[in-house]
Formats: structure tokens, sequence, C-alpha cells
């Protein structure tokens, strides 16, 4: 495989470079064991089912095992998104001319790039965080998905994925070629970044009035690497004029895709942050419990602190505290709007947190829709009791969700207490015992 032993991996969705490494032994000890814990995640499941029977998957000429494994990990083609810069595993096969395509749902992220040795696969393990895969494009060998064992962590466990295994959605300056600039600046995507610095080396399609992003753009002065032209990219439907669009499977990158999977991304990080911090401080205190002889179940008010901090910054991000607001109505394919909000978990008046707004905002309920995840549900009680309540208590008061109206706190406090099994609008007890 020609580009595997690149030392700067960005596995799945990157689009820049990484942040400084965080020191991964932490992920490697107790209670997290991230490289030798076996994963429970979408993929490890196919992987096990592969093992019995290798026929689940199919090679299917020119896109490969692609076709067959978006089937097999029910994500639908209208999620496809295109990047172009060189940012990632096979980098030399990627330009302008011929941008890597990603697929996604809620839990697993697959890369695709053509005349690629293999396709890349992220899936979100509600206790490990982010799994890394590939899946060898070679139709004369039985399809194997085989599991990264770290490495991918060297870009992927970074301050840019709230210093846990998770992903990245970046962007860049890209000249010609598809090289970025990276002494231009990058920029980490979210539902908080200024559109005006959003989607640098991605294709962008679709209808957003007067804002401009840096999609569809390239950087053609290396003198003056932030001078791009953002009219030139502004509201593209039609991908043709730009490469050959018959390899791939849908001719669009959806400006709405786009807009969710930035919202996706660190949603799951600050979900495995909250989860992570919550196991790693109760099992410090288990440690201490026992050097000190205290009583076993003992949690020191650091421990508290801890998972009330990590508890905070998950609903601040749930609530979509702090998003950009759009000035102008956003319109995307209407493929991806319907197989989105097809999943979505309807109260009896039909509401619904994949309800889209693209009017000012991206979600009509600014609630995010992950709250159903099974990483959610898979939360320590500690953290998941103390979210459930800052939740509560901010939906009906004011304090972290004052940028929405009463009427939409109310909603969302609606919709989830006849969706959500355990949300309830009554402060739940606490999880934990009292300090001794």
């Amino acid at each position: 495989m020609r580009n595997l032993d690149l030392r700067w991996l960005l596995c799945v969705i990157t689009a820049g470079t990484a942040a400084p490494v965080v020191a991964q032994e932490r992920f490697e000890q107790e209670p997290i064991l991230y490289t030798t814990a076996a994963s429970q995640d979408r993929v490890a499941q196919l992987q096990t089912q592969l093992a019995r029977d290798t026929t689940l998957l199919t090679h299917g000429g020119h896109s490969g095992y692609l076709k067959s494994l978006l089937i097999r990990l029910e994500i639908d083609a209208a999620s496809q998104v295109l990047v172009f810069s060189q940012t990632s595993l096979q980098l030399r096969q990627i330009s302008p001319h011929r941008p890597r395509a990603i697929y996604y749902n809620d839990d697993a992220y697959v890369g695709w790039v053509q005349h690629g040795d293999v396709i890349e696969i992220a899936a979100v393990d509600p206790q490990l965080g982010t799994v890394f895969y590939t899946l060898r494009q070679a139709p004369d060998k039985p399809p194997r998905l085989v599991r990264d064992r770290g490495q991918c962590l060297s870009c992927h466990a970074s301050a840019r994925t709230q210093s846990v295994p998770g992903l990245l959605m970046r962007s860049v300056y890209c000249d010609a070629s598809g090289r970025p600039w990276f002494g231009a600046g990058t920029y980490t995507t979210d539902h908080t970044s200024d559109f005006r610095k959003r989607w640098g080396g991605w294709y962008v399609t679709g209808q957003h009035g007067t804002m401009r992003h840096m999609g569809n753009a390239l950087s053609l002065d290396r003198e003056a690497p932030t001078q791009i032209d953002r009219e030139q990219g502004a509201n593209l439907t039609d991908l043709e004029t730009r490469f050959p669009v018959e390899p791939y499977l849908r001719k669009t990158s959806d400006i709405v895709s786009l807009m969710v999977l930035a919202h996706q991304t660190q949603m799951h990080n600050r979900i495995t942050l909250a989860n992570h911090e919550t196991r790693q401080a109760l099992h410090y205190d288990t440690v201490m419990n026992k050097a000190l002889e205290r009583p076993a179940d003992f949690i020191s008010a650091t421990t508290r602190r801890r998972i009330q901090s990590a508890a905070q910054q998950l609903v601040r991000y749930l609530l979509f505290t702090d998003e950009f607001p759009l000035s102008a109505p956003l319109k995307g394919e209407a493929a991806f709007q319907r197989q989105f909000t097809a999943r979505a978990l309807r109260d009896r008046q039909g509401r619904s947190l994949r309800d889209l707004d693209l009017k000012t905002r991206l979600f009509k309920y600014p609630c995010s829709y992950l709250i159903y995840s099974k990483s959610f549900r898979d939360l320590p009680p500690a953290v998941k009791t103390e979210v459930l309540n800052q939740l509560r208590e901010a939906l009906l008061g004011e304090a972290v969700a004052a940028h929405l109206p009463p009427d939409q706190r109310q909603a969302i406090a609606s919709i989830l207490s006849e969706t959500l099994p355990g949300f309830r609008l009554r402060r739940a007890a606490a999880a934990s015992p009292p300090d001794r």
C-alpha cells in the first residue's frame, strides 16, 4: 500500500494539519485501554461477521467495495461530501480534479479515493471513542477490515478533537494541485465556525445567498495564499465543470450535509470526553480509596468537579451555544434532507430534533440529535445524570440556554420528555453519595 507509511495520517475526515499531539499513554492505560480493548462499534461487528462470511461484501468494479460497504453500514450515498485538499491517508491520489468522497451516518464514516489502495473508515465506539479501520481494495482477496492500533491518534487525539480519540473537520487554503498552504492558517470546523472560514479544500454545492465560504476556491498566489476568490465558489450547484463527476455515487457535495457533518464530528468528541473524563476520575478515586483505606464508593471533590465540568461542556454543545447565525437561507439537496429526517424520533406534535431550519440556524429545535446515540446512552451514570440535570435546568431556566427564546426551550424540553428515556422535567436524584 503506497501511502500507508505516511507519518501525518488524517484517517477519515480531516482537511488540514493536526494540532500538537496529545500524549497517548492515558488512552492505553486503565480504564480506557484504547488499543487493546475490544471495540463494540458497528464496523467491529461487521468485522466479526466477515470472519464467518466473506460474501457479505462484494467488489463492484471502479468503486470497489464502496457500495457494498455503505449498504452494510447503513450509510446513505446522499450524505456524500467531497474534499480535494491533500490531507488524508491517500493524499497522492487526491486533487481538485479527483476529490475524496466521504459518506456518513450517525456513528460511522467512510472515505473513498479513486484508485485508492484502501477504503478508510471511522466508527464511534461508546467507550473508546472513534476507532479507525481500512478495507483493502483487492478484488482477488477476501475483504478484510483492519483496525488501526493507535497510529491514527497522532492526529486524531489532539486539542482539536477535545483531546480524545476523535474526529476532525478542517478548512485550509489549497493550491491548484490540492496542496495546503499550512503557513496561511487552518480552521477547525463545527457549528460555531464563522461561515467565511468554512470548507477550504472542500467542494460545496447548494445555495447560500449573500454568505460566502472558502469552498470551491483555490489559492493560486504563493505570496498571498489567503487571497481566494470566494465569489467564484459561491452558490455552486453543478460540479461537472470542475472535475469528472461520473466515478462518484452522487454529483454533489451538499451544503446541508457539510453543515450536519461539522456539528456531528465535534458532538461525538464531546460525548467521548465526558465518558473518558468520568471513567478516569472514578478510576483514580478507586485507586486512592484503596491506598488510603477509604470506603470503596467514596467520590472526591476533585472527581465531582471534573464530572460537572465535562457535563457542562457537553450541555453547551448539545444546545448549540455560540452557534454561528445564518444571515441568508440555505438550500441543499432534497435527497440528503429526506434521508436525514427520516430517522427522526418525533413527539405527539410531530416535532423532532432532526427538523432542519436552514434560515437562521441549522436546526429548528437546537438540541443535538446525537443525544439519542448509543454513545450518549452508554455514558457512565454519574456524568449522564449530571448532564440530564444540567440540561433540564438550562431548558427551564436561562443560564446556559439564554441564546434560545422561552418557546424554543419549552419545545425542546417537551420533545425530550416524550422521546428520551430518563429525561423528565423534574430534577433527578444525585447519582453518587455525598462526600464523607
